[in-house]
C-alpha cells in the first residue's frame, strides 16, 4: 500500500546516511517525493563528488510514483537551503512530511504522520507532528501521542496552512523582544530568558539555521506540536560529515520504537507541561528550579 501523504527529503553531502534513510522511504512508496539537495561548498575539497554520489542514492526509484526535485548547484547552506526548499514544496502540496539525510525512521512513523495530517488538517491549533520523543522513559502519556511547545524537526510533518507563517528572518523579532510574548508561553524565567537569548541570536545572524526560525512561527501563532510516546526517529548524523552536530548528545542515535496503529487520540488538546519541562533541561540545557508534577527540573 502506498503512502498517500508526499515526502520532502533534504540532502546535502552524505551518501551513506542518505541511503539508509531513502531505503525507509522506499519502504513506503510514497506516491509523491520531493527532493531539496544543497550544492557543493567550494573550499571543501571532494565535497562535489559526495554531492554527487548522494543524488544518485535517490535516483533509484523503482516504484509508482511522482518525484518533484530541487537542486541547486551552488552552496546555500543551513540557513537558506532547507528554509527554501521547505518553502517551495509546501507550493508544490498543501501538506507533507519531512525527512532529512540523517533522520532514520522506523516504517511506521509514515502511517503515524499520514493519519495525524489527515485528522488536524483543519485544526489550526496544530502546526506541527513530530517523530521525536525525548523523554527516556519519564512523562509516559496513555495515548499514543501528546501535544508539546516544542516543535522536534527530527522527523516530522505540516501543512502550507502552518508553514505559510514561517519567516526565516525572523521580521516580527525586534517587535516582540521586549514584550510578555515568551511568558505566555512559559512560566519559568530560564527557559524564558534562553529562548529569547536565541531568538536574538538567530535574528542578528549569529546561529546559521533554519529551523529556530520554525519555532518562533509556531510559537507566534500560539501552536502546539503532536510529540510521539514513543521514539520513532534516529539522528545518525553525528560524525565526521555533520555541519552542526559536534560531540554526541544523549537524544543522539536513539533506538526507535513501532508506534501501534491506530492511534489512540487524547480527548484533550492541552500542551504536557512537565514534558516540556523536562525537555527544556534534558535537549537544551536549561537549568531551572520549576517543579514538574512531582519531580523537581533542577
Amino acid at each position: 500500500m502506498s503512502l498517500t501523504a508526499p515526502v520532502v527529503f533534504l540532502i546535502f553531502n552524505r551518501p551513506e546516511t542518505t541511503a539508509r534513510v531513502f531505503a525507509e522511504i522506499r519502504r513506503a512508496r510514497p506516491s509523491t517525493l520531493l527532493i531539496v539537495a544543497d550544492g557543493p561548498r567550494p573550499d571543501r575539497p571532494g565535497e562535489a563528488e559526495r554531492c554527487h554520489e548522494t543524488r544518485k542514492v535517490v535516483e533509484r526509484i523503482d516504484w509508482d510514483c511522482n518525484v518533484i526535485r530541487n537542486y541547486t548547484e551552488t552552496n546555500m547552506g543551513c540557513k537558506h537551503r532547507p528554509s527554501s526548499g521547505l518553502t517551495w514544496a509546501f507550493e508544490q502540496v498543501d501538506r507533507a512530511i519531512v525527512l532529512e539525510d540523517d533522520c532514520l525512521p522506523h516504517p511506521s512513523f509514515f502511517r503515524y504522520c499520514e493519519e495525524l495530517l489527515e485528522r488536524y488538517q483543519d485544526d489550526e491549533r496544530i502546526m506541527s507532528i513530530s517523530g521525536d520523543n525525548f523523554q527516556f522513559g519519564h512523562n509516559a502519556t496513555d495515548y499514543s501521542y501528546y501535544y508539546s511547545r516544542y516543535n522536534h524537526v527530527w522527523g516530522w510533518a505540516s501543512w502550507r496552512r502552518a508553514w505559510q507563517h514561517y519567516d526565516v528572518d525572523m521580521k516580527l523579532w525586534p517587535l516582540l523582544r521586549d514584550t510578555p510574548f515568551l511568558s505566555a508561553i512559559f512560566n519559568t524565567p530560564e527557559v524564558i530568558q534562553y529562548w529569547s537569548n536565541v531568538f536574538e541570536r538567530v535574528y542578528e545572524g549569529g546561529i546559521d539555521t533554519w529551523d529556530y526560525q520554525w519555532m518562533f512561527a509556531c510559537w507566534l501563532n500560539s501552536g502546539l506540536t503532536i510529540l510521539s510516546s514513543v521514539n520513532l526517529i534516529s539522528n545518525i548524523g553525528f560524525g565526521e560529515f555533520a555541519t552542526h552536530s559536534i560531540g554526541t548528545p544523549r537524544h543522539a542515535n536513539l533506538p526507535v520504537s513501532e508506534i501501534q496503529l491506530p492511534l489512540k487520540h487524547p480527548p484533550y488538546v492541552v500542551p504536557h507541561i512537565e514534558a516540556d519541562l523536562f525537555t527544556s533541561q534534558t535537549v537544551f540545557g536549561i537549568r531551572s528550579t520549576a517543579v514538574a508534577g512531582n519531580a523537581k527540573i533542577a
